[in-house]
Parts: C-alpha cells; sequence; structure tokens
C-alpha cells in the first residue's frame, strides 16, 4: 500500500480525511501550523490531534512551533480578507515543509487535510501542492459531505473544534 504524509490542520478536519484515505494508504500525518495563534491555541489543537491519533493508532511527525516562520512569510499581507493572498502564502509555506519531509522520508505522496474546510478555495491549495511535486494527493476533501463527516467524527471522539482558521488576523474576522 502507497504510504501519504499528510498535513493536518486540526483533529476534526484529519478525522473525516483519514477515514477517506485509510483504504487506500498507510497514512502518517505531520502537524505544522505556525500559522495558528496564540500559542495555547496551537498546544489545544496539537494535544486533540494527538488524541485523534492515538484512538485510530495513525503515526505522527510534529514540526516544532515556528510562528515568526508564519510572520516573517505574511509580512505586508496582515490586512489582507480570508482566502486573500495571505492564506495563499500559509498554504504554501505548509505545504513546501510537509513535500520537503514528504520527500526526504520516501513517502510515496503527500497531501494536506485543508481541503475538507467549506472556507477554503481547494483549488488554490491544490495548484500550490501540484507546483511543488507531483507526489501531491490533488483532493477536495469537502466533496461528498466530507466537512459533515468530520463534524460528526469531532463528537464522536470528542474533539475540541476551533470557531477561526488559526491565525490572529483570521480570528478578528470572526
Amino acid at each position: 500500500m502507497n504510504k501519504i504524509l499528510l498535513h493536518s490542520c486540526c483533529a476534526p478536519c484529519s478525522a473525516g480525511v483519514i477515514e477517506e484515505l485509510k483504504k487506500d494508504y498507510n497514512i502518517t500525518i505531520i502537524y505544522y501550523n505556525p500559522n495558528i495563534e496564540p500559542e495555547e491555541e496551537y498546544l489545544k489543537r496539537k494535544e486533540n490531534q494527538l488524541k485523534l491519533l492515538n484512538i485510530l493508532n495513525i503515526p505522527y511527525i510534529d514540526i516544532d512551533y515556528l510562528n515568526n516562520d508564519f510572520k516573517n512569510i505574511i509580512k505586508g499581507y496582515e490586512e489582507e480578507k480570508e482566502n486573500g493572498y495571505r492564506c495563499q502564502l500559509c498554504y504554501k509555506l505548509r505545504l513546501d515543509k510537509v513535500a520537503s519531509v514528504a520527500l526526504d522520508n520516501e513517502f510515496n505522496y503527500f497531501g494536506t487535510t485543508l481541503s475538507v474546510s467549506p472556507h477554503k478555495n481547494s483549488e488554490i491549495i491544490n495548484k500550490i501542492g501540484l507546483k511543488l511535486s507531483d507526489k501531491y494527493l490533488v483532493s477536495d476533501f469537502k466533496k461528498d459531505n466530507g466537512y459533515l463527516k468530520s463534524i460528526e467524527l469531532a463528537k464522536k471522539y470528542n474533539l475540541y473544534r476551533q470557531n477561526y482558521c488559526g491565525c490572529n488576523y483570521s480570528k478578528g474576522e470572526k
């Protein structure tokens, strides 16, 4: 079975995607989200990610909390609206790291759970992933009620569901 390194933005989003992919792939989750603020929120989401992965017996790679990487990459675009260019820079930052780790560790594919959110543009995410490598798994996990499934699984596993994307800028738009 092919190995995939799957970037996860949070446990609720990954729950439905893992269920979808586990029949075709050996999944390893990578948690790299330097955009999540404040750090306490990052840690809460990470704790819930680990809780889910322990329940599902899914391996995990953790990348340190590197919020300055995010701050540096979006400098000058802080005032962009949600789904604007700031978000594209954030997707690219995370997918660059995931691609690098996947290629260095002989994964057949890499991908992200980001496309499960109805607030994320799957077309843009996929374009970024494909520019990085042909090993990127093109996806739109919100299709076929993917987002609804993620909500149901979050309830089933008693996972924390946040009410904003992650960065303080998206929080301010709520």
